[in-house]
């Protein structure tokens, strides 16, 4: 499931494939995988391997481990017991140790052998392409691949124990491992080459655990957003545990611990850091605000009253969290998931069955009901304005004709659509200048091969077949017909 690597490696084929052996049969094959692999990346969940530190110590090892760390990766959904009982089947006659600090002197020393098995967690290291935020599902495979630092965090207590409030005085001693190459590699396990240790204050360990949950709250809405099928129980568990005070009691232990008059005055050089913990607490309520909104669409009526809980609890902290430490609007990143502009505001620049945006001539075509304004058009499917042979009795009787179809289009123009009465007004001053230039009169001679057709018939033609509006000429452009046969003249726009 390293699609990532698999996608590298089928790069260097595609060269060989186009440039080299000019195989196009084994390319499109190659380049069928890669969009497979491509697609798998984005909406595949691959399971995440825990990693574990290893020491072995005392002179009963071999040389080559003897006293030395090894980071392992575990195999999929493996726990650590498990591991251990794999680990310590290779050793029958090893000891486990109980604690996770670096053992002293006498033990290295034993002839005995003391193996030391714990959890730690791997640091993220992005490649240099990735210099701008992209979607959590491709970071997702980096936090546990080609990774080569990895820590473990151990709470120590400092000075006086405070039985109301533990995040007082809880510092965390943090060691760093680094291994000789990335993981994973040609094996499972690389030996630690350095090892460094750095103390984190209560206040500093507030400030990232806080980042971390709306970390953790982000990239759950973004998954939800990306695929609407994921189940509903994560998201609920989160949102519950934040939300809820009877469930984890939320920031209010780092309101007492260092939201006081006491700590301020005792930690002046913390100031910025209270800051900047108060900035993350009053970011998260848009965070929990919008997986709130999707978990409500996606609650069965079963958990309906556990989500109307919820929001009660929320409405409650949005209150106290707002007027404490400001309000924060929802970040671009999700707007941009959730597109940025409601469908129907598409859909007031298209017509229903046609994808293509509407012109000026479509305009007076179409009324306010949705009903063809034209015999034989179904009113959306816009047409070239050809000439037609039109059977007419005089120039005259067509702009009599067309200035009652304006009053009629005036008319309907009245109940236009808000949508409508915006596009009107966009192209309002196109049509002026199509209606203020000078028309092009079309003349064409019929010569009567047979009998001309009654009045009655001649009027039934005309309103079937003319296919497109006549716009009346000015009076000044008005030609009179001669006295012989009958001939169309058709006037249209200048475009």
């Amino acid at each position: 499931q390293m699609w990532e690597e698999a996608i590298a490696l089928g790069k260097e084929l595609a060269e060989q494939y186009e440039n080299e052996m000019f195989d196009y049969e084994q390319l499109s094959e190659l380049l069928r995988k890669q969009a497979q692999f491509y697609e798998n990346i984005v909406k595949v969940i691959r399971p995440k391997p825990d990693y574990f530190a290893v020491g072995y110590y005392g002179q009963g090892f071999p040389t080559f481990i003897r006293n030395k760390v090894f980071i392992y990766r575990g195999k999929e959904y493996e726990r650590r017991e498990d591991f251990e009982a794999r680990l310590l089947t290779q050793f029958p006659n090893a000891e486990k140790m109980k604690t996770t600090s670096p053992p002293g002197e006498d033990i290295k020393t034993s002839s005995g052998q003391y193996i030391q098995c714990f959890t730690v967690k791997p640091k993220l290291d992005l490649p240099p392409k990735f210099h701008k935020p992209v979607s959590e599902q491709i970071v997702s495979f980096y936090r546990v691949n080609e990774v080569q630092r990895f820590e473990y965090s151990r709470p120590v207590r400092k000075g006086e124990k405070n039985p109301d409030n533990e995040f007082a005085n809880m510092w965390i001693e943090r060691t760093i491992y680094v291994t000789a190459y990335k993981l994973p590699g040609i094996l499972r396990w690389f030996e630690v080459k350095s090892v460094f240790m750095v103390e984190i204050s209560p206040l500093e360990n507030a400030i990232e655990t806080m980042q971390l949950t709306n970390d953790k709250i982000n990239n759950m809405i973004q998954q939800h957003l990306n695929d609407p099928n994921l189940p509903i129980n994560p998201l609920s568990m989160l949102l519950n545990g934040i939300v809820d005070p009877a469930v984890m009691g939320g920031f209010t232990n780092y309101e007492k611990a260092f939201f006081t008059e006491k700590y301020m005055h005792e930690h002046l050089e913390d100031h910025d850091k209270i800051e900047k913990l108060k900035d993350l607490i009053a970011w998260q309520i848009p965070f929990l605000a919008e997986g709130i909104r999707i978990h409500g669409e996606k609650v069965t009526e079963a958990l309906r009253p556990f989500h109307e809980r919820m929001e009660a609890c929320f409405k409650q902290l949005r209150e106290k969290v707002e007027k404490q430490y400001g309000v924060r609007t929802v970040p671009p990143s999700l707007d941009e998931e959730r597109g940025s502009r409601p469908r129907s505001m598409v859909r007031s620049f298209t017509m229903p069955s046609s994808s293509r945006p509407l012109s000026v001539a479509s305009v007076s075509s179409v009324s306010s009901d949705s009903t063809p304004s034209r015999p034989g058009s179904d009113g959306f499917v816009l047409e070239p304005l050809l000439p037609k042979k039109m059977h007419s009795r005089s120039q005259d009787k067509l702009d009599k004709d067309d200035l009652d179809k304006d009053k009629k289009e005036k008319k309907k123009e009245k109940r236009n659509s808000k949508h409508q009465e915006i596009f009107d007004k966009e192209f309002k001053s196109t049509d002026i200048s199509l209606q203020q230039s000078e028309a092009v009169i079309l003349s064409e001679t019929i010569s009567p091969l047979r009998p001309q057709r009654p009045k009655s018939q001649v009027i039934n033609v005309m309103s079937s077949e003319r296919r497109f509006s006549v716009s009346p000429s000015p009076p000044s452009s008005q030609l009179t017909p001669p006295p012989i046969t009958p001939r169309t003249k058709l006037s249209f726009s200048l475009q």
